[in-house]
């Protein structure tokens, strides 16, 4: 039987937005905090075009750290389903977009995640809030990469999980060595897809073929 294919782009249930969480309200720490920034560079807080800007930053920072405040078990929400299938799902090209926790620059790109159940699937909008959730934290594409993998795998004792990321991120594109076509790959291979090469082969060509069809 051929592996079981979910490709995002097809299902409304994939767009993710800011998680299902209530909007966080920005602190007067971070909007006092971007006004001494601004000041350090130079500029003037006060001016029309900046006026708001630290507390734009603060609505900005929220949103984007969302993450932190994502409780996994109401992200779940009981959405684990016995099953007897047993071959590959693949949810594929799933958009993300983080901040580097070296420079609080943005990183983005898309995460493949595979898993081979073991008698329980999840639902099909939940593998992208669970890259959201971890995405939308001051992060390093590695270490994105192993939370989504070892959280699927201890929400569902899969026979095995397989999380790529690829990503662009803008500490080395518009800042340090300036290489505008830098791209970063990172892999978590857990279970049968790291025993198993024909497994991981098998994963790895089908989200191959995902980036020859677009």
């Amino acid at each position: 039987m051929p592996p079981l294919k979910l490709d995002p782009s097809d299902y409304d249930a994939f767009r993710v937005d800011l998680l299902d969480v209530e909007e966080q309200e920005c602190t007067n720490d971070i909007a006092c905090a971007v006004r001494a920034i601004l000041e350090a560079i130079g500029e003037d807080p006060e001016r029309q075009g900046l006026v708001r800007t630290p507390d734009r930053v603060a609505r900005a920072y929220a949103e984007l750290t969302a993450g932190y405040h994502v409780d996994p078990k109401r992200l779940i929400n009981d959405a684990i389903f016995d099953v007897t299938y047993d071959e590959m799902v693949i949810v594929q090209g799933i958009d993300y977009h983080s901040l580097c926790e070296h420079h609080l620059l943005p990183f983005f790109g898309q995460c493949h995640v595979g898993y081979i159940p073991r008698g329980k699937v999840i639902g099909l909008s939940k593998i992208p809030r669970i890259v959201e959730m971890f995405a939308r934290r001051l992060q390093i594409q590695e270490q994105m990469t192993m939370q989504i993998a070892h959280f699927l795998e201890e929400t569902l004792n899969p026979l095995g999980v397989a999380v790529v990321c690829e990503g662009q991120h803008m500490c080395a594109t518009m800042r340090g060595v300036k290489k505008p076509n830098t791209s970063m790959v990172t892999s978590a291979m857990l279970g049968v897809f790291k025993r198993n090469q024909s497994t991981r082969a098998e994963f790895l060509s089908n989200i191959g073929r995902h980036h020859n069809e677009h």
